[in-house]
């Protein structure tokens, strides 16, 4: 009996058995999950929950476009993103319009497209390109392409590549309404290259006396014809007027030294300051072929060949040098607007009794202080710094002894190409016969900062120089070199790219064997006092050259007799004047009063 029931139990499980199993392998699979119902199931489906059957990824970070919360992947969620489709994480928008610039097609929303847009990153819907060359005026640095950059260029909308101002105003003269500077308008100017505010015209032919040559009876004293201009040699430049040394300096005995000019703010007259052996004389050449002796300023202490005068302010500040406790003679040339009886004994203002006898003295115009150099009593002869901002009352801010003597100087605020010294108060010293010269970084002058110094080939003695406009060249005259090793006047030619490290450049040898003395810049000329070879005008327009950097156009001879290497004729020179006229100091002649001839 129980092995009945033990065999249908087993009957019994095989069947459910077979029930359960049989016929599996016929029965279809369960279809995979797909959550959001796009056909992309869940196992590969980039993003779960929102159809996106076509499963794009911009940022292929493996996370659907439709549910990420940051489509291109730079960081920023797409809510906050001013372009969400474009990589953008600095989100930059330029014109500020809530798209970013890399998917914004007028990224300075001035209207333009930027595939036709000439600035695309700066809004200029007028689109104007000055010289046409595709890149528009608000984004191009040099508008007119005349190659001077806008920001030192004195006309930026007219191609002037010579930067002519004539007036010095800072506004070139192919875009100044009022070249000369004298208040009259180019187009009513009788005149409009020579500055002359009264309009003087005495023959009434339209052009004013300034800039005619003939004034009813009023000539040059000397043209240059034929190669001389009266007793002088000559090429080029003529003889305006002239005021002997005897008369200037009131003794048979009196030469002239350094000579500087001043332009009344006023009225425009035009002054020359003439140092003489004894004092300093003043002479108005507003007009030029009847200049006028004012008077003069006697010597504080003792006389000498050495005498210097510059200008700040409408005053003079006079240093003289082997005479004693001479000091800085300071004196108001607004006083000679009203000398009614010429000529006058005046007197100094004020005068700094910080220094005895002192060789020279320079003044940067953008800064009110005066740099005393040559002082050897006092300090030994480097520079003394002397703030004049209240002229009648010159106060010392201190002093530099560790470049040695200068004898000579040029102090600039610095807008040259080394832009580690950009807007530094730069000093140039020429040290006499240490034979070198000095760069300092003279703006605090509790701080001075030694930049560099250097000598050269054949030095003799580092007598003075000057920058050319640009900042980049520092033209040199050694002034006892021509004696020393016989050559022609030579004129040292300093490449100062790098103040660090000045670079000897070139070399210009003149036509005799004269001995320079002073020379400034004015645009590309330089004018050079060459003692026995006068006054010599130089063109320094391809200066850039070390072949031919500088040739001469013209000259005034005032020593006729010999053009050898000795200390007679011109002194110095002033072309500053924005009449075109020229200043030079002889000292056997005493004032010459010059032009290039018309």
């Amino acid at each position: 009996m129980k092995r009945s029931k033990f065999f249908l139990f087993l009957l019994i499980f095989s069947i459910s058995i077979c029930v359960t199993n049989c016929g599996d392998d016929d029965k279809p699979a369960p279809p995979p999950l797909d959550t959001d119902g796009d056909g992309i199931s869940d196992e590969d489906d980039n993003c779960l929950d929102i159809a996106n059957p076509d499963q794009s990824d911009l940022d292929n970070d493996g996370i659907g476009d439709l549910c990420d919360d940051d489509i291109d992947g730079d960081g920023v969620v797409n809510t906050q993103d001013n372009c969400p489709m474009m990589a953008n994480p600095d989100q930059e928008d330029a014109d500020n319009d809530g798209e970013g610039d890399i998917c914004d097609n007028d990224t300075d929303n001035d209207g333009r497209d930027n595939d036709e847009d000439n600035c695309p990153d700066t809004p200029n819907p007028d689109q104007v390109d000055t010289d046409g060359d595709g890149l528009g005026n608000e984004c191009d640095d040099d508008d007119d392409g005349d190659g001077i950059i806008d920001d030192m260029d004195n006309c930026p909308l007219v191609a002037n590549p010579d930067q002519a101002d004539l007036d010095n105003d800072n506004i070139g003269d192919v875009c100044d309404d009022d070249r000369d500077g004298d208040g009259i308008a180019n187009d009513a100017d009788n005149c409009p290259d020579i500055a002359n505010p009264g309009q003087a015209d005495s023959d009434g032919d339209g052009l004013g006396d300034t800039c005619d040559d003939i004034v009813g009876n009023n000539f040059p004293l000397y043209t240059c014809e034929d190669g001389m201009a009266g007793p002088y040699p000559c090429n080029g430049m003529d003889v305006m007027g002239a005021i002997d040394a005897e008369t200037l300096g009131g003794n048979p005995n009196t030469e002239g030294s350094d000579i500087w000019g001043w332009t009344d703010p006023l009225t425009g007259n035009e002054y020359a300051l003439i140092a003489m052996t004894n004092s300093t004389a003043f002479v108005d050449v507003t007009d030029p072929m009847n200049p006028v002796f004012l008077g003069r300023l006697n010597s504080n202490a003792g006389t000498n060949f050495w005498r210097d005068v510059k200008v700040y302010n409408d005053y003079a500040f006079i240093v003289a040098d082997g005479v004693g406790a001479h000091g800085m003679q300071v004196f108001n040339l607004a006083k000679l607007r009203n000398v009614t009886s010429p000529p006058m004994i005046f007197t100094a203002d004020a005068v700094y009794n910080g220094v005895g006898s002192c060789h020279n003295i320079v003044i940067n115009e953008s800064e009110a202080v005066a740099y005393l150099v040559g002082c050897s009593s006092t300090n030994g002869g480097g520079p003394i710094f002397v703030d004049i901002s209240n002229p009648v009352n010159p106060t010392f801010l201190g002093d530099y002894t560790a470049g040695g003597y200068s004898h000579d100087a040029q102090v600039v605020t610095y807008k040259g190409p080394d832009t580690d010294y950009t807007n530094r108060e730069i000093y140039i010293g020429s040290n006499g016969n240490t034979d070198k010269v000095v760069i300092l970084d003279v703006t605090d002058k509790n701080n001075i900062i030694p930049i560099s110094d250097f000598t050269y080939p054949q030095t003799s003695y580092a007598h003075q120089g000057w920058f050319t406009e640009d900042q980049k060249y520092f033209i040199l005259g050694d002034e006892t070199d021509e004696q020393a090793f016989g050559f022609n006047t030579k004129t040292l030619i300093f490449d100062f790219t790098d103040l660090d490290n000045p670079v000897e450049h070139a070399n210009y040898f003149g036509p005799t064997n004269a001995i320079d003395h002073n020379g400034y810049v004015l645009g590309n000329e330089y004018y050079m006092a060459n003692y026995r070879a006068g006054v010599r005008l130089i063109d320094i327009s391809n200066i850039s050259s070390t072949s031919n950097p500088m040739s001469e156009t013209a000259f005034l001879d005032t020593f006729p007799g010999s053009d050898s290497a000795s200390f007679n004729g011109v002194w110095s020179v002033y072309p500053y004047f924005s009449s075109g006229i020229i200043i030079a100091s002889d000292i056997e002649q005493g004032l010459l009063i010059l032009r290039k001839s018309q």
